[in-house]
């Protein structure tokens, strides 16, 4: 049984109580054993897999994981794959920014996940989201890489984070301080599934608002890539993003209005977010930024994450008196074309040019002097 507007409701209530047994049992034997140098290389490894490639020098017990997630969704094709390629091709650097930014803290408004992502500071590092959103940007990137859906790297980067994700689930119940009755399972397929339409048909959504045209076939495209990274999530078919856009809209609108909530959890991750951006999109650069956002995920949901208000705020209207000082950046984030859209729509010039820096940015700055695989610990916090 697939996931349908009908039982939708129903099925992410049963999928919240639900991990991913062979992944769990996997990372908890590792973590057992105190495998932990042993797990942070192997994560490396598994980035760097292609198809075909000899996986006897690894463990057995991953070798033999490995093999059994390899396996493609039953039901993908090449139809689907040139569908999602084609996607990319017309909206892959937009679309990557969109979800490195208003992706994220989408996924900071389901309190179940800001708790989560919070709970595993360390994860993270102690000292920021830089590696964290590194690595998601990371796997937005390739998304759309060329050959990517074809030659395993996008396969091998989602079942990495799989196994990220069991991590977190052996952490939280080997620490005996997560609530099952009042969470149900950490980073149930509930958790993936519903990450999975806000970095869909939510990024979709803003598109729209940004006044950024997506064709139905695009849309289709799109829902097939993230039916493909779903699928390497370990999601059981049960609950597997159908790859039509309109339907999984309806069960996300659906399922947004119980999700979504404002909390504290959810409001400081946006804030450091925010602050880590800041860094590289100083002044009026950042500002502007922050104005895209909150435009893209309108004022209800901004103001529900804790995305700031700036003095460019876009979304009162096409630049408003701001518009002068956003194209006076001088050839930097968003240039002069800015002012040529003025008193049309701003937002496509906006987002093509801070798309371009924003990806060539995040390929250095994030990764930078940093670790840019996932660190392993025995222990939860974020230092608060």
């Amino acid at each position: 049984m697939a996931l349908t507007a009908q039982n939708a409701t129903q099925e992410l209530e049963a999928a919240g109580q639900a991990g991913d047994p062979q992944a769990d049992q996997l990372v908890s034997d590792l973590i057992d054993h105190k495998e932990i140098d042993g797990v942070n290389a192997l994560f490396r490894t598994i980035g760097t897999l292609k198809p075909g490639q000899d996986l006897s020098q690894l463990p057995q017990r991953l070798a033999d994981f490995l093999r059994e997630a390899a396996a493609p969704p039953p039901d993908w094709s090449e139809a689907d794959v040139d569908a999602a390629e084609g996607f990319f091709g017309h909206h892959h650097g937009e679309v990557t920014m969109l979800q490195g930014t208003v992706g994220l803290i989408g996924t900071y408004l389901s309190p179940t996940g800001a708790f989560t992502l919070r709970s595993t500071g360390r994860l993270g590092g102690v000292k920021g989201p830089g590696r964290r959103l590194s690595q998601s940007s990371r796997l937005f990137l390739d998304m759309g890489n060329k050959n990517a859906l074809r030659d395993g790297t996008l396969a091998a980067n989602v079942t990495k984070v799989r196994l990220v994700h069991a991590s977190v689930r052996q952490l939280h119940k080997k620490s005996g301080a997560w609530d099952y009755a009042k969470w149900g399972e950490p980073v149930s397929i509930k958790y993936t599934t519903g990450a999975s339409c806000v970095f869909s048909v939510q990024i979709l959504e803003a598109m729209k608002n940004l006044g950024i045209d997506v064709s139905k076939e695009d849309a289709h495209g799109f829902m097939c890539a993230w039916h493909y990274v779903n699928h390497y999530l370990g999601t059981p078919e049960r609950w597997q993003l159908p790859k039509d856009a309109d339907l999984v809209t309806r069960i996300w609108d659906q399922a947004r209005n119980d999700e979504w909530k404002k909390t504290e959890d959810g409001v400081f991750m946006t804030q450091q977010a925010v602050d880590f951006y800041k860094q590289f999109y100083p002044g009026p650069t950042h500002d502007a930024l922050m104005a895209l956002v909150r435009h893209a995920l309108t004022d209800k949901y901004a103001d529900m994450a804790g995305v700031p208000k700036g003095v460019l705020d876009l979304a009162s209207g096409p630049l408003a008196a701001g518009h002068g000082v956003v194209s006076g950046l001088g050839g930097g984030l968003l240039g002069g074309s800015v002012q040529k859209a003025t008193g049309v729509n701003p937002y496509k010039d906006v987002l093509g040019m801070a798309s371009k820096t924003f990806n060539e940015i995040q390929k250095f700055a994030l990764t930078h002097d940093q670790d840019d695989q996932p660190q392993m610990h025995q222990e939860l916090g974020d230092d608060r």
